[in-house]
């Protein structure tokens, strides 16, 4: 099994989380792993394929690609983010194929989303995907329960959402889906929401979402694995550094930064810009919100990574364009 899957089980022993930057302009890549780098954190890199439909990450080869150019291996991992079954616009998509691309270009770890399927269907399709990947070695990310956000049109009041707990992840049927899927980690939903990508909606200020923090306890006895916060833009750094005590090892950071290089790019025209706001923002998620700054070891010690020095280029902190 790919070591990205000993790291993560490394992140929940040691209640150390591990943030997930995801990349819906190549150009982000570069500045965000600078200050993975430089902060002595580890990370993963992600794409989801709403990332190359709606946005401009070009494609899995694409990312691969710019991956490939920047990374430090100490420090960094490349993940493969959302490939719904059943997407944002309620059509359905042909994820067997984008898993096997994801596999063959290198990915290493890989997350299938089967959260709008009946419970059944998606423990068959995370299944699939399941022995699919870990014949090459690969660990899988899987959600249950609805992660709210991607969806057309404005939610419900955040309040209404959380009080009734619509979407939150069930313990039992968790605990029944990690049994007959065999996934590596498990995206929960406990009161965490995306954030807007609808055209009209990206620039919102996200809702400073909280957390259920007790059902997240029953989540993490019930299953027994790595847990994955989505949707970790905005929510309150002390239900985040919680959360991360009680059982979730990773968290999705989408809007934060992409938020950040689209404003600099709108207002300066340059790519250059954005990538400094990016970084900006990358080193203030690490070192003050999330206080991984200085914790890579723990997690990710030179015995469990395959330790690579990187060339002078890989590390030259010049921005480039695209």
């Amino acid at each position: 099994m790919s070591d990205t899957a000993t790291i993560m089980a490394a992140a929940r022993r040691a209640g150390v989380v591990i943030p997930s930057f995801n990349i819906p302009y190549l150009p982000m890549v570069r500045p965000i792993v600078r200050a993975i780098v430089e902060q002595d954190a580890f990370a993963l890199i992600a794409v989801a394929r709403l990332e190359w439909i709606k946005f401009q990450a070009g494609s899995l080869a694409a990312v691969a690609e710019e991956f490939g150019r920047w990374a430090v291996a100490d420090h960094v991992r490349l993940h493969l983010d959302h490939v719904p079954v059943i997407d944002e616009d309620n059509e359905p998509v042909a994820y067997l194929p984008i898993i096997r691309e994801a596999l063959a270009l290198g990915y290493q770890s890989v997350m299938v989303d089967g959260s709008r399927l009946p419970l059944a269907d998606n423990i068959a399709a995370t299944r699939a995907v399941v022995e699919l990947a870990h014949a090459a070695g690969v660990p899988v990310e899987a959600e249950l329960g609805a992660v709210l956000g991607h969806e057309a049109g404005p939610l419900p009041p955040y309040e209404e959402l959380f009080a009734s707990g619509r979407g939150f992840t069930d313990v039992e049927e968790a605990r029944r889906f990690v049994a007959e899927t065999g996934c590596d980690w498990l995206s929960v939903a406990i009161g965490n929401v995306h954030g807007a990508i609808a055209a009209g909606a990206r620039d919102q200020k996200k809702i400073a979402a909280r957390l259920n923090l007790e059902r997240l306890d029953e989540l993490a006895a019930a299953t027994g694995i790595p847990l994955v916060l989505h949707g970790g833009s905005g929510i309150p750094r002390a239900y985040v550094l919680e959360a991360c005590r009680r059982g979730i090892a990773k968290i999705n950071i989408g809007t934060e930064t992409r938020q950040a290089y689209e404003q600099a790019w709108r207002d300066t025209g340059s790519v250059e810009a954005g990538q400094e706001a990016v970084y900006e923002r990358a080193t203030w998620i690490l070192r003050d919100h999330l206080a991984v700054a200085g914790k890579r070891r723990i997690v990710a010690g030179r015995d469990q990574v395959h330790s690579a020095a990187p060339s002078e280029e890989k590390i030259s902190h010049e921005p480039v364009g695209h």
